[in-house]
């Protein structure tokens, strides 16, 4: 004889069936059979779930359908998928004008952008910089910029974020280990600020430097790369429109893995190009140095344009794998903005000058 314990347990077993086969738009809002929906104005602050309790829970609804693969293709994939750290939440930016310079493709999702990072300074592995990242202390905060201009000036963060209205501007940006991501960053033009110092006709180059500050980033001596990272743009690229001073990413401040308070973005060039935690801006007469081109000349040039027909020496560039996707891509002359930069390299041989 069934008792009416084991008949409710019977039924709650049957309505949980139904409940998991159902998509999870139909099956969130059910209650005793029925569709609960509530309208935005219903549902009170205390109930909308944090940003950091969502990607957790992103993260655990992924390992729990990836765990599979990941034993048979190792850890790797496990921490691209799904990350075992939630990034911090930044500030919300306001006042934020859609660029027309973005690309239309999709975006790659906010916590593989902010879980995959190379930001040696916190640890070589991908994953380290949102781990070692998180108390990065990145206020108070000043650029300097100074060398052949007629006005230097150094400028804290409140300046740099009120010297032009920002802009959210939708990029491609290629990793040069052959790995791409499409992410909506917020900042305008690197023009505004060189403008602001007005460079002299002796200044034909843009040196930048990086912060460094080996008690906040003790993993940077094992990295085997010289610090503070350095890099370096001809004036002319420097001044071009796609070249912008970051500030935000998905409408929010960046996250210190991201290169928080203020970065580089040069979408045509290979990703580290686009130096993080800026400090200084020096315009200069000579080409100026830049970390990887210092370490391995031979593996990488001082320009680093994407070029898919110039192979690294240790593996090829004619293809990518965007993140999250699993299949490659071929990879676009210049990232896919070759009308608007190739123009910058007339008459130069791109091989020679890699």
């Amino acid at each position: 004889m069934t008792t009416e314990s084991e008949r409710k347990r019977a039924n709650g077993a049957e309505r949980l069936a139904v409940c998991n086969q159902m998509p999870p738009s139909e099956s969130h809002g059910l209650r005793n059979g029925l569709m609960l929906i509530k309208k935005s104005s219903d549902i009170p602050y205390s109930e909308i779930t944090p940003k950091s309790v969502y990607l957790n829970r992103r993260k655990f609804l992924a390992g729990v359908t990836i765990t599979g693969a990941a034993l048979v293709a190792g850890r790797g994939l496990l921490d691209i998928i799904s990350p075992r750290v939630t990034a911090l939440a930044g500030a919300k930016l306001s006042g934020v004008a859609k660029s027309p310079l973005s690309t239309s493709e999709p975006q790659t999702p906010y916590n593989d952008v902010t879980h995959y990072n190379n930001f040696y300074e916190f640890g070589t592995d991908k994953e380290d910089p949102a781990v070692k990242a998180q108390n990065f202390k990145t206020s108070p905060w000043t650029v300097s910029v100074e060398g052949d201009v007629a006005k230097p000036q150094k400028f804290d963060m409140e300046a740099i974020m009120k010297l032009a209205p920002l802009e959210e501007r939708i990029c491609r940006h290629r990793c040069v280990e052959a790995w791409s991501i499409v992410v909506p960053w917020i900042g305008y033009p690197l023009s505004v600020l060189l403008q602001k110092v007005e460079p002299t006709p002796k200044a034909k180059f843009v040196a930048f430097e990086s912060f460094y500050d080996p008690k906040q980033m003790p993993m940077a001596r094992w990295a085997g790369i010289p610090f503070p990272y350095v890099e370096g743009l001809r004036l002319d690229e420097a001044m071009h429109p796609l070249a912008i001073l970051c500030v935000g990413m998905y409408g929010e401040a960046l996250p210190p893995q991201d290169g928080a308070p203020v970065r580089l973005v040069v979408p045509w060039k290979y990703g580290f190009k686009s130096i993080k935690s800026i400090v200084k801006i020096k315009l200069v007469e000579k080409q100026p140095p830049a970390t990887w081109n210092i370490s391995a000349p031979n593996e990488y040039g001082f320009y680093s344009n994407v070029n898919p027909k110039v192979d690294h020496p240790r593996w090829s560039q004619a293809k990518e794998r965007r993140l999250g996707e699993f299949l490659k891509r071929p990879t676009l002359p210049f990232n896919g903005y070759a009308d608007q930069v190739e123009k910058l390299y007339a008459g130069m041989d791109l091989r020679k000058n890699y």
